[in-house]
C-alpha cells in the first residue's frame, strides 16, 4: 500500500515594503551618480595628462621616428635632454626664467600684502575710490602701456635686461592686491582689536597678527606671480629679445623651435625642460594653493 501525499500550498509572494524599494532605488541612483562623476573625472585627468606623455614619448624618440605617426618609441633616445643642453644655451635661459620668476614672486607678495591690508581693513578717505582703480587696472590690457612703459625704461637704459620685468612688481599687482584683500576681509576684526588694546601699531598687527594667518593666501598669491612670470612671453620678448643673454624660457624655446623645426624630438625635451620646474612646484604646493583659492573665493 503506498501512501500519496498533497503538495503543500504554495506561500502567497510577500509584496516589497515600500520604504525597501525606495531605498533600492535610492541607492541605485547613488551608484549612478558616483559612476558618472569618477567617469567625467577620469576623462578630463586623461585630456589634461595625454598631451604631457605624448611630449615625453616624443622626447625620447629619435629624428626618424617623431616625423612617423608612432607613439610608442622604438629606442628610448635620453641623450636628446644631454643635446638639447648642448645646442643651445638652456641653462642660461633657466637660470634667467629663475631669477625673474622668483624676483617678480618676492616683489609682488611684498608690495601687495601692505595696499590688500589697507585697503580691507583701515579706514580713510578715499578707500573706494582706491579699490576701484585697482579693478579698474585688472581690467586694463597690459597691450595699452607697452610703448609709454618701453620708452621709460629705455631712456632709463634698463632695455635688456630683466629689470623691466621686475621692477614693476614692486608697486603692487591688481590681482593679488584684490585675491589678499578679499581674504584680508574674512579675518575676524577681533584679532585686530585684541591686538591694538595690547599696544600694537598697525605694522605690528599686520607682522605679527595677520601674516601667519594668510600662509594659504600668500602661497595662492605666490603661486599665481610664479606660474605668470615663469610661463611670460610678451615681456621678455620686448625688453630682452635683442638680447639672447638675457632671455628666458619662453623666449628661448621659440627660437629653438624655430632652429629645430624637423627635430620634434628636441623640440619636445626642451619644451619638457620647460614644463617641469612648474609642474614641481605646483604638486609640493598644491594643497596649500587649493586652500588658498578656496579662502579668497577664487575659483574654477
Amino acid at each position: 500500500m503506498t501512501t500519496t501525499y498533497a503538495p503543500a500550498p504554495a506561500r502567497p509572494a510577500r509584496a516589497a515594503s515600500p520604504h525597501r524599494a525606495a531605498r533600492g532605488r535610492a541607492s541605485r541612483r547613488r551608484k549612478l551618480v558616483w559612476i558618472a562623476e569618477h567617469a567625467v573625472a577620469v576623462g578630463l585627468a586623461c585630456a589634461f595628462i595625454g598631451p604631457i606623455v605624448f611630449i615625453f614619448l616624443t622626447s625620447v624618440m629619435t629624428d626618424g621616428q617623431s616625423l612617423t605617426t608612432n607613439l610608442w618609441p622604438h629606442h628610448w633616445q635620453w641623450s636628446n635632454y644631454r643635446t638639447v643642453f648642448s645646442t643651445a644655451p638652456v641653462g642660461t635661459w633657466l637660470a634667467n626664467t629663475v631669477l625673474y620668476a622668483v624676483a617678480a614672486t618676492a616683489a609682488t607678495l611684498l608690495s601687495s600684502v601692505p595696499i590688500a591690508y589697507a585697503l580691507a581693513r583701515l579706514r580713510f578717505r578715499g578707500r573706494n575710490a582706491a579699490f576701484l582703480c585697482v579693478i579698474t587696472m585688472m581690467m586694463l590690457p597690459p597691450q595699452v602701456l607697452v610703448i609709454p612703459m618701453y620708452l621709460m625704461w629705455a631712456r632709463m637704459h634698463l632695455t635688456g635686461t630683466i629689470w623691466p620685468l621686475v621692477l614693476p612688481s614692486l608697486f603692487g599687482d591688481a590681482f593679488s592686491v584684490f585675491l589678499l584683500r578679499q581674504f584680508l576681509l574674512t579675518v575676524p576684526e577681533d584679532y585686530l582689536n585684541a591686538a591694538r588694546i595690547d599696544g600694537c601699531g598697525e605694522l605690528r598687527v599686520l607682522t605679527r597678527v595677520v601674516l601667519p594667518m594668510m600662509r594659504p593666501a600668500l602661497v595662492a598669491v605666490g603661486l599665481f606671480s610664479f606660474f605668470n612670470a615663469w610661463n611670460d612671453y610678451y615681456g621678455p620678448l620686448i625688453y630682452t629679445g635683442e638680447t639672447p643673454a638675457h632671455w628666458t624660457l619662453a623666449v628661448g624655446l621659440a627660437t629653438f623651435k624655430t632652429s629645430h623645426a624637423v627635430q620634434w624630438n628636441l623640440t619636445m625635451a626642451a619644451t619638457l625642460i620647460a614644463m617641469a620646474p612648474v609642474i614641481i612646484v605646483f604638486f609640493f604646493a598644491q594643497k596649500a594653493f587649493i586652500e588658498g583659492v578656496t579662502l579668497t573665493g577664487v575659483k574654477g
